[in-house]
């Protein structure tokens, strides 16, 4: 493993019902539109669920995506290559 361990915790709270976050994650297009600086492999299904696994790039560095949990109440990504960790959304 390079460089230092790293840990940080956003919480970002958005006035808007929970549905609407909820498609925003889980639907492709609309998760193209809150990564704008990554470009998601093609072939995605149109709802992303559990076991799904996709890779994104951000310039030349490769991000390997699978997907953990995908349910009504929240979205957690294992990260891998590029950068090793999570993404774990919450609403509702």
């Amino acid at each position: 493993m390079l460089g230092t361990f790293q840990q940080s915790h956003l919480r970002i709270e958005l006035e808007a019902p929970h549905t609407v976050i909820r498609d925003s994650l889980l639907h492709s297009e609309k998760l193209r539109q809150w990564l704008p600086t990554q470009r998601l492999s093609p072939g995605l299904p149109e709802q992303l669920y559990s076991g799904v696994t996709f890779t994104s790039w951000i310039g030349p560095v490769a991000i390997q995506h699978q997907v953990e949990v995908a349910e009504s109440y929240g979205l957690r990504l294992l990260l891998s290559q590029g950068i090793d960790g999570y993404h774990e959304w919450c609403w509702g």
